[in-house]
């Protein structure tokens, strides 16, 4: 079967850097599928998923292959890749605190999604869709709330809105850089639900990047994990968290305490 995205041998390059960011990885994503990707910080997790969006700044060099759908990302005019950014790949920002434009309604942010791919929609046609996103995430009353600002909202409600900024044009691939981070775990718990609905519901393939091990271990049917831009140790998400085989992935684990931890003695330490 083919993959929904496949990435062979990417690399990643910054320009006067002694070696690349991230170095000739390969992954797959199959149709509804969820890979979820971890490290700690540095790794070129989120450079990863700037780079299948061409997101990357201009000293930053790529060589390898992006294949989507078909088609090869890294050889698309900037046009064919900006049709498919925000409809058939969309992504979720780390950070909803500062994701959102403070000076813009909730409403028109969601609105601009729209238009940028449908500019043939009427007002009301694109009224209807903000309303209808808005409510799929479980924005209370979208339909009065939809005209507020964004410091009107809660870090979880503004993580909401982000959602449905990337779900509003229906993509086939959700990329979720850390969509839980700065949220205390009762939020998490919520949005974690949220994202499996909508996968279930839209048949969403998803990239979903985190440090945060507990809630991949959830999220995820496979996973893979990253070191110094190297992705060391690949499979399925029960197999990685219960027997992992390379030796980062077990100190990855290892420095995450537990209900089992042994409080004597201290957690492992990655070098």
């Amino acid at each position: 079967m083919v993959p929904l995205l496949s990435l062979e041998n990417l690399t990643v390059r910054f320009s006067g850097a002694e070696r690349p960011a991230v170095d000739g990885i390969s992954l797959h994503i199959g149709a509804g599928e969820v890979l979820g990707v971890v490290g700690e910080s540095g790794s070129g997790k989120s450079l990863t998923s700037l780079a299948i969006l061409r997101l990357l700044p201009p000293e930053a060099s790529l060589s390898g292959s992006i294949r989507f759908a078909g088609d090869d990302l890294l050889a698309l005019p900037e046009r064919a890749m900006r049709a498919h950014r925000g409809r058939s790949i969309s992504m979720i920002f780390q950070e909803p605190m500062t994701a959102l434009n403070p000076s813009m309604t909730i409403g028109a942010q969601v609105a601009e999604a729209v238009r940028v791919h449908h500019p043939k929609l009427s007002r009301a046609e694109v009224r209807e869709r903000v309303l209808q996103a808005l409510d799929e995430v479980a924005l209370p009353d979208p339909a009065r709330r939809h005209s507020d600002y964004p410091h009107q909202f809660s870090g979880g409600q503004r993580q909401r809105i982000l959602i449905a900024m990337a779900v509003v044009n229906k993509p086939r691939l959700l990329i979720a850089d850390e969509p839980t981070t700065a949220l205390d775990v009762t939020v998490q718990a919520q949005i974690l639900r949220l994202l499996r609905t909508l996968r279930e519901e839209h048949g969403l393939a998803m990239l979903f990047i985190s440090h945060d091990l507990a809630v991949t271990a959830q999220t995820a049917d496979r996973v893979a994990v990253m070191q110094r831009g190297h992705i060391v140790e690949t499979g399925a998400a029960a197999q990685i968290f219960r027997a992992p085989q390379h030796q980062y992935t077990q100190t990855l684990l290892a420095a995450v305490p537990t209900m089992t931890t042994d409080r004597a003695r201290p957690l492992a330490t990655l070098s």
